[in-house]
């Protein structure tokens, strides 16, 4: 299984922005897609943003119009832009791929607050 590190987590005020990083152990070239998840406390780890090798992408309705996935093949990562970021964001964020499905990574935690 391909395993994954993700980074750039912080600290942020309402309204910042982030860009997250998930760095995957192998090539990602063929992997179908590569996907965002979080999880707030006492919340189930839930979808966040997809996407498909050749660029489709899908997010969740919380997020559409702030959060941008993107991933380099040849750099064998995937980001997530983050903007106009809400309290509600807080939490800790993972990727992870589907076709295959990858290993779960610590994450990095996002924390939204003034």
């Amino acid at each position: 299984q391909v395993q994954f590190v993700e980074s750039g987590g912080g600290l942020v005020q309402p309204g910042g922005s982030l860009k997250l990083s998930c760095a995957a152990s192998g090539s990602i070239f063929s992997i179908v897609f590569m996907d965002w998840y979080r999880q707030a406390p006492g919340k189930q780890r839930e979808l966040v943003a997809s996407i498909r090798n050749g660029g489709r992408t899908n997010y969740a309705e919380s997020v559409k119009g702030r959060f941008t996935i993107s991933r380099d093949n040849t750099k064998n990562t995937a980001y997530l832009q983050m903007n106009n970021l809400k309290p509600e964001d807080t939490a800790v964020y993972y990727c992870n791929s589907r076709l295959p499905f990858g290993s779960w990574g610590q994450g990095t935690q996002v924390t939204v607050s003034s």
